[in-house]
């Protein structure tokens, strides 16, 4: 394990009782919410991030903000109506089991503005670089990022390049932001679940979070686990085709399952029950959360999408979703009910249930 990593997740070790103790020292997997500087849950997409957007920035930004600042935003000029998106990206390793940072840049953007239910069309491209770093790495990052641009049909137009001394970066950091077209007749928004709506699930669930943490720690489980990686937007227009009320769509990136689920419930005012065994989770993930104490509705994946479609109409989506590449192993997870509005509740194999809350702090470090 690297330093980096116990840094964030062990506590220190417990000083003789002789000697001086200085609270303000400890770390841990949850850092205290009053922290007067950031740390790392601060980017971990969960109760922390959320905190920094309400209590920091929208102050900063004043009137000049839009209330939500979501992933993407919905915007409409000269009577188009246009998605807008922007995302960094710090993975660490650069290049991982099924990836490296150059198509998560380009799929993960491309998701962002699919989950708003738009056709994605021009992708900008930032590069803030190490001195030091290895060209040829650059050149298979670029190269990669052309790949995966192909193949989600989106052309990267502009861009700008940094360089900061040796030892103030971490290799290759990439910023991308995004734009597409909406029709008129799409309206998806995280405020649009109702009770007795189904919720889907694309796939597998924990591949990417667990890919990148086996290859920076080095970590094996008798098999390589390897990210998911992917654009959906393909997936998504196939949905649509259906005619269906697709209300909401989420990627459950960083914070996994459970933040994408709980952010949903909160800005609908529903409660969301999980059935915890129809969760489609691949054996080497689950054997993997188990060894390392995680719950794989907490791990980030990068190639799937959460939907919730009203009831009458979640055969036919789900049908339409498994005739896809990237939803074959699609299923129904859970639903939306009026009971406990705000909280998501997951059903465990024993007929109990849960409270699955916002996580607060950062569980991997680093895995977008």
């Amino acid at each position: 394990m690297t330093q980096e990593a116990r840094d964030h997740t062990d506590l220190v070790a417990v000083p003789h009782p002789s000697a001086a103790v200085d609270p303000a020292a400890w770390t841990c997997p949850a850092p205290l919410r009053d922290s007067p500087t950031i740390v790392m849950g601060h980017g971990a997409g969960g109760a922390m991030s959320a905190e920094l957007v309400q209590h920091l920035f929208l102050p900063g930004y004043g009137d000049a903000a839009t209330p939500d600042l979501g992933d993407s935003a919905v915007c409409t000029v000269g009577g188009r109506r246009l998605a807008f998106t922007t995302d960094s990206f710090v993975v660490r390793p650069t290049f991982f089991p099924g990836g490296n940072i150059g198509d998560l840049a380009v799929n993960g953007t491309v998701n962002d503005l699919a989950m708003s239910g738009a056709r994605p069309l021009f992708l900008s491209t930032a590069f803030i670089l190490e001195e030091g770093t290895p060209l040829e790495e650059l050149n298979a990052v670029a190269r990669t990022m052309g790949e995966a641009a192909g193949r989600a049909g989106v052309q990267l137009v502009t861009g700008d390049t940094k360089v900061v001394d040796s030892g103030h970066g971490d290799g290759i950091y990439v910023n991308t932001a995004g734009v597409g077209l909406l029709d008129e007749n799409v309206h998806i928004g995280p405020d649009r679940a109702r009770p007795g709506d189904v919720v889907l699930l694309s796939g597998e669930i924990g591949l990417h979070g667990i890919a990148v943490m086996s290859s920076r720690e080095g970590i094996e489980f008798g098999t390589t686990v390897e990210s998911d990686t992917a654009a959906l937007d393909s997936l998504v227009q196939h949905m649509r085709a259906t005619g269906a009320d697709l209300r909401v769509l989420r990627d459950p990136t960083r914070g996994g399952l459970a933040a994408s689920i709980n952010e949903i419930a909160v800005a609908s005012g529903v409660g969301i029950e999980i059935t915890e065994r129809d969760l489609p989770v691949p054996e080497a993930v689950s054997s993997a959360c188990g060894l390392l104490g995680l719950d794989p509705m907490f791990v980030a994946n990068e190639g799937k999408l959460v939907a919730i479609v009203p009831a009458e109409e979640a055969e036919q989506v789900l049908a339409a979703m498994r005739e896809h590449p990237r939803g074959e192993k699609a299923a129904v997870v859970g639903e939306c009910v009026a009971d406990h509005p705000g909280a998501m509740v997951s059903r465990t194999g024993l007929g109990a249930t849960r409270v699955v809350d916002l996580p607060v702090g950062e569980q991997l470090p680093r895995i977008c």
